[in-house]
Formats: C-alpha cells, sequence, structure tokens
C-alpha cells in the first residue's frame, strides 16, 4: 500500500472522536527566542500524551473481524505500549504487549492499567522485539508496528493535516525522528497539501539513524539519550524512501539542547514535553539561523517523562542559568563566624538550600574553615551582588564550576 493525501484523510476521518484534535498555539516568547513565528502542536494533549495513538488506532481500525478477535501484539517499552494498549481496550480486543526486562515498572504499570497482557522478555528492545515477532506468530496476533506499516504512517500523517487546517500559511514543520513513522506520515499529507512547504526531522546526536541511512553512512550510538522515544538504531523500510523523496533536512540535537527546551516549555509554555516531545524546540534553539523568519510548526509529540528525571532536568537548566549555584567560602573556625555569613548571604536576597561545612578535608590553614553553600539565586548579576556582599563583611568566596 503507498500512503497518499487520501490515506491520510481516510485515516482521520476512522479516528475521529477517538483521538483529539490537539491545540495549535502561537508562542508569542518562543517566536523571539528563535526569531521565527513559532507554532506549537500539543500532542502530549491525547489522553495517553502521545501522537501514538493515531497511527495505532488507524492500524486496529484496518483490522478485519477475524484479526480483531484473534488479538493483536505490539513491541515497545513506551507511548506505542500505552497508545495500543488503550484504543484495543476500547475496540474489545485483546492486547499483548511484549516490553524488555528493564521497561521501568511504572510505564509496565500504566500499560497493564490499560487492559493489556504485558510479557516481559529479553534485556533490550531488539531482544524482546525477537520474542514479540515468536510470540505473534505462535498465538495468531496481529502485528502493530510502531512505525513501519502503511495505516500507522496514514494514522501520524493526521497531525500535519490538522496543522495546516489550523494554519495553512505555515512554512516549515519541525518533526522529532525515530523510526520514521511520524515525519512520513506528515510529509506526504503535508506536501499534498502544499507542495512548497518544507518538512525539517530532528534526531539526537547519539541516535542518528535515519540521517545516516539518508547520507549512506554507518550510524554509531550512544548508549542512553534523554529521548528514548526516538532513539531508534534503523529507520523503518517503508518510512526511509518517503523520508528521502519529502524531507528537506535531518537536523541533530544534543541532550542539552533538550533539557533546554523542556525547562522553556515548562516555564514559558507552562506544558510538559518528555525528551522526545521537546526535540523539536531544541532543533530551533541549536539551529536558529536555519528558521529565522519562517513560520514553523513545531510537534510536540508526547508528555510521558518521569518526575525523578524531570526534577533532575530542571535542577540541571537552574544550575545553567545561573540560579543554583555553589559557593565556597573561607571563614576563621570561631563561634559566630558561620551565623555571621549567614547574615550577610540573607542581607543579599541568597536563598541557602545546602550547607557543607569542612574543617579537616582542606588545604586551609589550622583554625579556618571552609563553608561550601548551594544557593537560590535570581541569576549571575545576582551571584555577583552576593559575593561582593560577603566580599564587604570580610569574606572570600569562589564560586564553584564544576
Amino acid at each position: 500500500m503507498t500512503v497518499t493525501l487520501d490515506c491520510v484523510r481516510e485515516a482521520a476521518g476512522a479516528i475521529l472522536g477517538s483521538v483529539a484534535i490537539t491545540p495549535l498555539t502561537h508562542s508569542k516568547t518562543l517566536s523571539e527566542i528563535a526569531g521565527a513565528e513559532v507554532w506549537l502542536k500539543h500532542e502530549n494533549q491525547q489522553f495517553t500524551a502521545a501522537f501514538k495513538e493515531r497511527g495505532a488506532l488507524a492500524k486496529l481500525l484496518s483490522l478485519t473481524a477475524a484479526e480483531r478477535a484473534r488479538g493483536v501484539l505490539a513491541v515497545s517499552a513506551g507511548n506505542h505500549a500505552q497508545a495500543v494498549a488503550y484504543h484495543a481496550r476500547r475496540l474489545g480486543v485483546h492486547a499483548v504487549i511484549v516490553m524488555p526486562r528493564f521497561t521501568p515498572h511504572v510505564k509496565v504499570e500504566r500499560t497493564r492499567a490499560h487492559g493489556a497482557e504485558v510479557v516481559l522478555a529479553g534485556e533490550h528492545f531488539d531482544a524482546a522485539k525477537a520474542a514479540g515477532l515468536a510470540l505473534a506468530a505462535e498465538r495468531g496476533l496481529a502485528l502493530i508496528h510502531p512505525y513501519d506499516d502503511a495505516q500507522v504512517i496514514a494514522g501520524q500523517g493526521t497531525v500535519a493535516l490538522e496543522m495546516l487546517i489550523a494554519n495553512p500559511s505555515l512554512e516549515t514543520l519541525v518533526v522529532p525522528v525515530g523510526g520514521g513513522g511520524l515525519i512520513a506520515g506528515m510529509a506526504v499529507a503535508a506536501k499534498g497539501m502544499n507542495p512548497e512547504i518544507e518538512l525539517v526531522g530532528v534526531e539526537t546526536a547519539g541516535f542518528p539513524a535515519m540521517k545516516c541511512a539518508l547520507e549512506g553512512k554507518p550510524a554509531r550510538f550512544a548508549r542512553t539519550t534523554i529521548a528514548e522515544g526516538i532513539a531508534v538504531k534503523e529507520p523503518g523500510a517503508l518510512t526511509l524512501p518517503i523520508v528521502r523523496e519529502h524531507v528537506a533536512e535531518i537536523l541533530l540535537v544534543e541532550d542539552g539542547d533538550i533539557e533546554q527546551a523542556i525547562v522553556m516549555l515548562l516555564e514559558i509554555e507552562k506544558t510538559l514535553a518528555e525528551g522526545a516531545g521537546a526535540a523539536g524546540l531544541a532543533a530551533l534553539l541549536r539551529h536558529p539561523g536555519r528558521f529565522r523568519g519562517k513560520r514553523v510548526g513545531v510537534v510536540l509529540t508526547g508528555g510521558n517523562i518521569d518526575p525523578l528525571v524531570l526534577s533532575e532536568i530542571i535542577q540541571r537548566a537552574l544550575v545553567r542559568s545561573g540560579r543554583l549555584v555553589r559557593l565556597r567560602v573561607e571563614l576563621p573556625d570561631l563561634p559566630g563566624a558561620l551565623a555571621e555569613v549567614t547574615r550577610s548571604l540573607a542581607d543579599a536576597n541568597a536563598n541557602i538550600e545546602e550547607v557543607h561545612h569542612q574543617r579537616a578535608f582542606t588545604s586551609l590553614p589550622v583554625l579556618s574553615a571552609e563553608v561550601e553553600f548551594v544557593l537560590q539565586a535570581r541569576g549571575p548579576e545576582h551571584v555577583a551582588e552576593i559575593r561582593a556582599a560577603l566580599e564587604r563583611s570580610g569574606y572570600k568566596s569562589e564560586l564553584v564550576q564544576d
């Protein structure tokens, strides 16, 4: 089956009412920062918090009555698992989800909560995939592939359909890329509606599978990435030629760029994106010249992020922006000295998060002590004011950078 604009429109009609038509919002602040007119497509507002519902439901609806009766199988440790499980239960179809054994417990339980039978197999995704294919053949289950399936591609393409109906003036669509199902479907839809529109894919530098495949180069992969949703080592056989024909470029971003994008979306737009979901905005931040002056649609593909990971990202962002700092202060080891330093910090409106008082593990002279403060500040200028206040009180300070 060749995926066409008509296929995408047919998928849109099929899933209408069961999958949210998510908002497309203009961001005045991000537009000013990026030097482009930025529009955000909030796929993180789907019921399972990711675009994957579109393709999963389109595929489920295309199955015959006999296939539905036998059940379906998907291999996934993330958003695809929840999408298949949720919509299969809605349709009365038994779903088996094969996940690697290392999958976080919260994802396993969330998938089970949608009514799926979860099978844990293999130490990594490839091993789980092999186990899943064997199980599907053994039990006669229909396979719901996360990206390399024409119906799935058509379903994902409905994202572009909605974006261009909401704002036909968009000139560039920026899309995170894993196996390529989303960008392939969006490319078919967008180019069918407006041949002049440009599609730009985004991968992490640690998992450049699509970019390397397009360039005919062997890919080298990192061990981990914050954008695990697009950490794919091989693009789809169906998606690759579509991307080659319709996508202008694949840009690479670093994990640090994605962390920055996640925090900016939280602070500026009050919306939560997972690592893969924020990759599009990360591309605008890392490659501003590529998009300057254009009307750009950015897909926030999902919002499923572990709260502990999110907490760490926020802390790291505060450090990078100078709002959370470590200050090392030398003081005499005498009663009242520490109290005097803390008073100076309070007078400078610094909020103390942690205090580490050190006597033994220091090169300072005897009867001297070293105190390391973790402080909340307003930014680098405020930190300079804090250090100046300490200096006026007779205390030397050193900013701990590492």
